[in-house]
């Protein structure tokens, strides 16, 4: 019995001698999406946010970066794997599965955005307060947030609406596929790594994309002629959402899911987007180093393309309708939040 006690007392001292939290449960989470590592969303982004949280969480959560689409599947399939916990977290274009989330659609319409970062709070603004509990109720959104102005980027130009009649160009979400057809264009629907292939294969004339991302696809070696438009609203923005399976985020530890609660939401949207909009400016200046032609269409060419794209609008309105929705009260509710986030 005595040294029984005395193996007790032992192990008692023995484990109380260890540093707190030696034995507290560590948590590896796999991350996986369909763009390049050197592209700016994946080295400025996620791997900055994922940095942040092992030194907050003193090592103990981890993100395994899978960049690339390197876990299988092609980009449509992003939202699935996370569902189905073929990944932990995923990040995608939330247009790459048409219809699937018809409210976040909002943000798409044309000349809906003004400031990227306002619209990007909006759109955060309207997943924890509607989306998270209807249109995203399989997985538990991180962060929700739009790139920066669109521009066009074609081999012939486009200098004026009339330029766009026949013309293939890609196109990244449905919305913005109905907006290229409205405006004269013959839109392909395709995943930003599809882009330079069907350049090469003569596929597509051009594409619609932000500044921002064209380095990681090498867009200015393969079209010289770029089109930006005057004014504060956009041509259109693409959402994008980074999304965690719901069992992997249910079985955290408390302490670690505080930390990645602290460092998701509100405060990963800002930074997504601002880290986007502050790259427009280098992805442009590649453009102008090369000598490309970069037109920006004027205030009257501007209004032309506006009146023109209205039919967009009315018509995604009717088709939120018939979805049981106020598609009128929901362009009101992103115009208004978007104001209310400084846009």
């Amino acid at each position: 019995m005595k040294k029984r006690a005395f193996l007790t007392a032992l192990a008692t001292a023995v484990f109380a001698a260890l540093p707190i939290g030696a034995f507290a449960q560590d948590v590896t989470l796999r991350l996986h999406q369909f763009l390049p590592a050197p592209a700016t969303v994946p080295k400025l982004v996620l791997k900055p946010w994922a940095d942040d949280l092992a030194q907050k969480s003193d090592g103990r959560l981890k993100i395994e970066h899978f960049d690339g689409m390197a876990l299988g599947g092609r980009p449509p399939e992003l939202m699935d794997q996370a569902v189905d916990g073929v990944a932990d977290i995923i990040m995608t274009v939330v247009g790459y599965t048409p219809g699937r989330f018809p409210k976040t659609e909002v943000f798409e319409l044309p000349f809906m955005m003004t400031d990227p970062i306002a619209t990007s709070m909006a759109f955060m603004d309207m997943v924890e307060t509607d989306l998270q509990a209807e249109e995203y109720k399989d997985v538990k959104v991180l962060g929700a947030w739009v790139h920066g102005p669109g521009v066009i980027h074609t081999r012939t130009g486009v200098s004026a609406l009339e330029d766009m009649s026949g013309k293939k160009l890609r196109g990244p979400t449905r919305v913005i596929v109905d907006m290229l057809k409205e405006l004269g264009a013959t839109p392909v629907g395709m995943p930003l790594p599809a882009i330079p292939e069907a350049l090469s294969k003569g596929a597509i004339d051009g594409t619609v994309i932000p500044w921002e991302v064209s380095p990681a696809i090498k867009l200015s070696e393969l079209v010289t002629k770029h089109t930006e438009f005057s004014g504060d609203e956009a041509l259109y923005t693409a959402t994008i959402v980074m999304v965690m399976n719901k069992d992997a985020y249910a079985a955290m530890p408390d302490d670690l899911r505080a930390v990645l609660d602290a460092e998701t939401g509100m405060k990963l949207s800002a930074f997504a987007s601002q880290i986007m909009e502050d790259r427009d400016a280098p992805g442009r200046a590649i453009a102008q180093n090369l000598g490309n032609d970069i037109t920006l269409l004027d205030a009257t060419e501007v209004a032309r393309w506006k009146a023109a794209a209205q039919p967009v609008i009315q018509r995604w309105i009717r088709e939120m309708d018939d979805k049981g929705f106020d598609g009128a009260a929901l362009i009101e509710q992103a115009k208004a939040l978007i104001t209310k986030h400084g846009g």
